[in-house]
C-alpha cells in the first residue's frame, strides 16, 4: 500500500542496504548463458555477421584507392600530368563501394535490430513464464515493483546490448583489423608509432569498466525502488490511503528523494569513462600529426621513401581506425556495465519454485478417490523466511472433508486458517506431514489439474479493468452470454448488472472500484460458478460487507456450495452455523470441531467467540434502538 508514513523511517541503515542490494548476484557461467540466448538464432546471425565482415572489409578499401588516385591518376610518380581516364575508373569504384556499403548496412541493421528484439523478448517473457510459477509465498515477501522492475528496467536495460553487441563488436574487430593490416601494408613504420599506446588504454578501460558496472547496479536498485513508489502509491489502494490520512506531500517527498538519486545516479553513469574516451581522442586525433611530423623527418633524414598519396593514405586509414576503436572500447564497457543488469535477471530465472510437479505426476481423474475429497494427516506448514526458533504456522493439523459437505474453521486472527485453504490445492507446500485430494497425495498430482477442480472466493475480490463480462469470461473463455446471465443470477447479481446503463459492457474499474463491496464479492462468486469447480474454497468472504450485502452475498454462497465440497473461513459465526463440522483453530492447532449446536455446549473457546459476537450484536442492536 502507498504507506504514507514509511518515507519518515527511511535512514541510514536502509541506504546501506540498497547499496548491499545493488552488489550484483553471483551467477555462474553468465557469459555463456547470454550467448546461449542467441543461439535459435544463429542461423540469422550468422548471415549478420557474414554481412558485417564484408561491410568491414570493404570499408577500408577507399582509403587504399586514395593511395592510388594521388600518386598513379592525380600527380603520377612519373611527373606526367593527371591521368583522367584512371581517376574517373578509381572514382566510379569508390561511389560504388560507398552505395554497396550503404545498402549493406541497411540490411545489417534490419537483421540486427529484428535478432537482438527478438531476444530481448524472449528474455522477457520467459522471465514472465518464470515468475509465474513461483509459489505464493514468493509474491508475499517480494515487492510488486521490485518484480515489475525486473521485467521492464533490467531487460530494458540489457535489450541495447542484446539488439548491437555481437554485430558490433564483430564490425568494429574486422574494421580495426582491417585497417591496420591497410596501415602496415602503406608503412609498418607509422603503423607502430599509431599503436603504440593502445595497451595503456585497454588497461585504463577495464578499470573504467568496473566503476560503471557498480554505479549500474546502483541506479537498476534506484530504478525498482522509483517503480515500487509509483505501484503503490499510484494504485487505487495506495491512493485512497494517501488521501485518507493527508499523506500526498509525504508520498510526493518520497518520490522526490528517490528520483534525485536516480538523477545523480544517471549522471555519473553518463559521465563516467568520459574523461577516458576523451584522452582516447585527443591521442588517436592527435596521430596525424604525428605522422605528419614523422613522415617529414623521413624524407629529410633519407632513411626511406614514403610519397603523399601514402601519408594521405595513412592518415585516412587511421582516421576511420577512431570510431572503430573507440566503439570497441564502448562495447567493452558496455558489456561490463551489462554483467550487472544480466546477473540481476539470472538470479531470478535461477529461483526455484518450491512447488514443482513431479516427473511421474497425474491427473486428479486419475487419482484413487473421489474427486472433491480433501484430507490433511498430521500436516506441519512453516513458510520459508521464518527463522528456526518461532513456532510453525500449522503444527500437526488433521481433518477430513468429503465430497460435498461443508467443513469450517474458526478462531482468533493469525490462528492458520487462511493457511489451511491455500495448502488444499497445493498454493502453499506442507513442511511436514500430507494433504490429500481426491485420495491422493497432492505431492504426486498436477498441480494445474487440482486448481481446475477448485474454486476460491476470498475476501479481497480481484476484477480486472475491464468489463464486467471480460471478467466472468476470465474462467471460462468460452462460455456463452446464457452461460454468463444463468451464473450470475445463481450469485443473485444479474438484476444488478442488467439496471448498468452498459449492462456486462460496463467496466468496473482498477480492481472493480466502480462497484461497492457486495457487489465485487457476488460477481467474483459468478466467476467461480462459471468455472462450476467440485471444490469451493471460501476466505472470510463476507467479513467486509454490511448487513445487507452479506445477507445477499451469503444467500449466493450457499446457492454456490450446494453440491461441492466447501471448506469456509467465517469471522461471523452466524454464516457457518449450518456447516457439517466446524474446526476451531488456536495457534496453528485445531483445538475443537463438532457441530454449532455441540461446540456451544462443550463451553470452549468457540462458546466464548460466539458469546463475544452475541454480545457485540446486543450492543449495536441497542445503539440502533437508541438512534430513532
Amino acid at each position: 500500500m502507498g504507506g504514507g508514513g514509511r518515507g519518515g523511517f527511511r535512514g541510514v541503515d536502509e541506504q546501506a542496504q540498497r547499496r548491499l542490494n545493488a552488489q550484483a548476484p553471483k551467477v555462474p557461467a553468465l557469459g555463456r548463458r547470454v550467448i546461449a540466448l542467441f543461439r535459435p538464432y544463429r542461423w540469422r546471425l550468422s548471415f549478420t555477421a557474414l554481412l558485417v565482415i564484408v561491410g568491414a572489409g570493404l570499408a577500408v578499401i577507399p582509403p587504399l584507392l586514395v593511395q592510388r588516385i594521388f600518386d598513379e591518376a592525380l600527380f603520377p610518380l612519373d611527373g606526367g600530368g593527371p591521368q583522367l581516364n584512371l581517376l574517373t575508373i578509381l572514382v566510379g569504384l569508390m561511389i560504388g563501394l560507398f552505395l554497396l556499403s550503404a545498402a549493406l548496412g541497411v540490411v545489417q541493421t534490419w537483421l540486427t535490430s529484428t535478432v537482438g528484439n527478438d531476444v530481448t523478448g524472449d528474455l522477457r517473457v520467459r522471465l514472465f513464464e518464470h515468475l509465474q510459477a513461483m509459489e505464493l509465498g514468493f509474491f508475499t515477501r517480494t515487492k510488486t515493483g521490485v518484480i515489475q522492475s525486473r521485467l521492464q528496467n533490467d531487460v530494458g536495460g540489457v535489450s541495447g546490448v542484446l539488439t548491437n553487441t555481437v554485430t558490433s563488436i564483430l564490425g568494429n574487430t574486422v574494421t580495426v583489423i582491417a585497417s591496420l593490416v591497410a596501415m602496415l601494408i602503406i608503412d609498418v613504420r607509422l603503423t607502430l608509432i599509431a599503436i603504440v599506446m593502445m595497451p595503456v588504454l585497454v588497461l585504463v578501460q577495464r578499470r573504467v569498466g568496473q566503476v560503471r558496472a557498480r554505479i549500474a547496479a546502483e541506479t537498476q536498485e534506484s530504478l525498482s525502488e522509483l517503480t515500487s513508489i509509483t505501484q503503490e502509491t499510484l494504485s487505487v489502494s495506495g491512493i485512497l490511503l494517501s488521501k485518507s490520512f493527508n499523506r500526498q506531500r509525504t508520498e510526493s517527498a518520497r518520490y522526490r528523494r528517490e528520483n534525485d538519486n536516480q538523477v545523480r545516479l544517471q549522471v555519473r553513469r553518463a559521465m563516467s569513462g568520459q574523461g577516458f574516451f576523451a584522452v582516447v581522442q585527443v591521442i588517436m586525433s592527435s596521430v596525424p600529426a604525428v605522422v605528419y611530423l614523422v613522415a617529414g623527418l623521413l624524407i629529410t633524414g633519407g632513411t626511406g621513401e614514403i610519397t603523399a598519396g601514402a601519408i594521405v593514405a595513412f592518415t585516412t586509414v587511421q582516421a576511420r581506425l577512431l570510431m572503430p576503436l573507440m566503439g570497441l572500447m564502448r562495447v567493452a564497457l558496455d558489456l561490463q556495465t551489462s554483467r550487472a543488469l544480466f546477473a540481476r535477471i539470472f538470479e531470478y530465472l535461477d529461483l526455484e519454485p518450491q512447488i514443482r510437479d513431479s516427473p511421474d505426476a497425474i491427473d486428479v481423474a486419475d487419482a484413487p478417490g473421489p474427486r472433491g475429497a480433501i484430507a490433511f494427516e498430521d500436516v506441519v506448514f512453516r513458510y520459508p523466511d521464518a527463522g528456526a526458533d518461532r513456532r510453525p504456522t500449522l503444527d500437526g493439523v488433521s481433518f477430513v472433508a468429503e465430497p460435498g459437505s461443508h467443513v469450517a474453521f474458526v478462531g482468533p486472527s493469525g490462528a492458520g486458517k487462511t493457511t489451511i485453504l491455500y495448502l488444499a490445492p497445493r498454493l502453499h507446500e506442507a513442511s511436514g506431514g500430507v494433504v490429500r485430494y481426491a485420495g491422493a497425495d497432492v505431492r504426486t498430482l498436477r498441480q494445474e489439474s487440482i486448481i481446475d477442480d477448485v474454486g476460491i472466493v476470498s475476501q479481497e475480490t480481484y476484477l480486472f479493468h475491464a468489463t464486467v463480462r471480460e471478467n466472468l469470461r476470465y474462467a471460462k473463455p468460452d462460455a456463452t452470454d446464457e452461460e454468463l446471465e444463468a451464473a450470475c443470477r445463481a450469485a443473485n447479481i444479474h438484476h444488478v448488472i442488467a439496471g448498468f446503463e452498459q449492462g456486462y459492457d460496463t467496466v468496473v474499474g482498477e480492481r472493480g472500484y466502480r462497484l461497492s463491496g457486495g457487489e465485487k464479492q457476488r460477481i467474483a462468486i459468478a466467476r467461480v460458478l462459471l468455472k462450476d469447480p467440485p471444490v469451493l474454497l471460501l476466505d472470510e468472504a463476507t467479513s467486509a460487507l454490511d448487513t445487507v450485502s452479506e445477507r445477499l452475498v451469503q444467500d449466493a454462497l450457499d446457492a454456490a456450495a450446494r453440491g461441492r465440497t466447501t471448506l469456509s473461513i467465517a469471522h461471523r459465526l452466524s454464516t457457518v452455523i449450518g456447516a457439517d463440522v466446524i474446526h476451531v483453530v488456536e495457534a496453528g492447532r485445531i483445538v475443537e470441531s463438532g457441530t454449532h449446536a455441540e461446540l456451544l455446549a462443550a463451553g470452549g473457546l468457540y462458546a466464548a467467540l460466539a458469546a463475544e459476537q452475541m454480545a457485540a450484536s446486543r450492543v449495536l442492536d441497542a445503539e440502533e434502538g437508541a438512534a430513532p
